[in-house]
Order: C-alpha cells, then structure tokens, then sequence
C-alpha cells in the first residue's frame, strides 16, 4: 500500500481514448508501473458500468489500486438546463461509488472569469451549491478544475469562486500548466487555494505559445495536433519545484498524458515522478 503522507500517482484512462486497449490491461499496465491509482474518465465510468452492472468486472481495487477520481464534464452557468445536469451528476454519482471512487472532477462553466457577467457567476455558484449537496449526500467531493475559459480560469478567478461557493463537498482539481498559462506563478498558487485543492493535474508544454494544443477540439480529435505536448521534465513548467513542494500532501495527483505513445510516455513519466518523490521521502526520514 502507498505511503499515504506523501503524494499519489494516477494514470488517466482519458490518455487512451484512441487506443484499443482494455480495461484490465490499464489495470495491468498500471500495477507494473507502480501506480497508486487510476484517475476513470466520465464516459468510460458509464461504458464500464452499463455494461458490466450487473456482472463482474474486475475492479482496480482488486490490484491494489484506488480510482482517485472520475472525471467528468457537468452543464453549469446561465442558459443551461439544469434539471439535465442534476440528472447527469446523480448518474455520476452512481458510477463514482461503483468504483468506488470519492472524487468527481467537473468544469465551472464554459466562459472564461472575464468574460462572464454577475449573474452567471451568481448562477454557477448556486448551481455549484446544489451539486455539493448532491455529492455530499452520497459521500463523495465535487472538484472544480482551473482551466481557460471557466470561472476557474485563474487564480484570483479560483480564489473568487471557491470563497463564493463556500460548501464543504466543492472543492478544487489543481491543473498547474492552466494556471502558469494564465499568468500565475504556478506554486504561489497553490499556497493560496491550497485550503481547497484536493486532487492536482500534472502535464507540460514547451512554450506557452503551444497552449492552444489542450483545447478540447485538438484533445478529443483523433486527428488533432499534439505539437508542443511534452514529458514532465522537458517542459516550460518546472516541475521539480512543484512535485518538492506537493510530494508530502498525501493527495492524487493524475498524470495527464494527451499525446502519442500513451504507454511508453507513461512508464517514463511515473518514473521521473517515483525518482523524484524519492528525494521527498528520503529528506522525511
């Protein structure tokens, strides 16, 4: 079992959304690999639970893994119908706690913090509100994630609308390429919404020129460019410094790999990361 003083490592089932690949082979790949976990993306939860409800699926618990989270995308802000995003929240729910999962990742709308008015930040904080009394109830953290073009787009925007919103079951998915992308130092940060980050994203890029390779119309096609997506050590944002300085938190933290060669590129990153944290537990005892 993980030491669980010191930082966690997911992989993202999202890192293999155009590779024929199996679930229990990611269960494999992953327990090889020394993960702690696995990080289920929301369309993948609800394959593997239609099709599997009522049968046996092997679990990643049963390989020593936990399911840090799963990670999903719920319709909030002015204009959206919200009785559908209940609805798909309590379907989350149920695949979360099927996998026995305590995290469910989301988004804080699809407008950045500046383009947004008062009434859609009035809106998404009570519908936010909402959500965190659905996911309370069933035990489980609804994580907004800083990313462009939410309320969460920066870290003042993350600050604002974590204070707004002020529920115990919302907290924050700590993406620090979006926030060093916005213009934040990536670790002052985290010193200021670290009362609510409870799970954090880890990826790179060679220049900020190239963050427009994350946006979703690239990420999601099979098609789309991944010029500019890089390994951990080999991009623009220092990890080092912040792996140092989150390595004794005892949180997930998900490697976000959207590029080519998922596999290999992963058993690289985890481990650079295991080396790493290595320095972390040494200096502890």
């Amino acid at each position: 079992m993980p030491d669980s003083r010191f930082l966690q490592c997911s992989l993202c089932t999202i890192s293999f959304r155009h590779m024929l690949i199996s679930f229990d082979q990611l269960i494999d790949f992953a327990r090889l690999h020394a993960f702690d976990g696995m990080e289920v993306w929301g369309i993948h939860a609800r394959n593997l639970y239609e099709q599997h409800k009522n049968g046996r699926l092997r679990m990643p618990a049963d390989a020593g893994l936990a399911v840090s989270m799963v990670s999903d995308y719920l319709d909030v802000g002015s204009g959206v119908n919200f009785p559908d995003t209940i609805t798909r929240c309590e379907e989350l729910l149920t695949y979360a706690r099927w996998l026995g999962a305590g995290k469910l990742r989301t988004f804080a709308g699809m407008r950045g913090s500046k383009e947004a008015g008062e009434g859609e930040f009035e809106t998404t904080v009570w519908q936010l509100r909402v959500l965190g009394d659905l996911c309370l109830a069933r035990g489980v953290e609804l994580l907004v994630e800083t990313h462009p073009g939410t309320l969460a787009d920066s870290l003042a925007a993350a600050l604002r609308l974590m204070t707004e919103v002020d529920h115990e079951a919302v907290k924050l998915n700590m993406d620090f390429l979006h926030l060093w992308e916005a213009g934040d130092d990536p670790l002052e940060s985290y010193e200021k919404l670290e009362p609510w980050v409870e799970h954090f994203h880890l990826k790179n890029v060679i220049s900020l020129a190239h963050c427009s390779v994350f946006q979703p119309h690239q990420v999601y096609a099979a098609s789309g460019s991944r010029q500019g997506m890089v390994p951990l050590t080999d991009g623009a944002v220092d990890y080092r410094r912040i792996i140092d300085r989150i390595g004794r938190t005892g949180k997930f933290a998900s490697l976000e790999w959207f590029g080519a060669d998922p596999l290999q590129t992963l058993k690289g990153e985890i481990g650079w990361l295991r080396h790493r944290l290595n320095r972390v537990t040494q200096e502890v005892k």
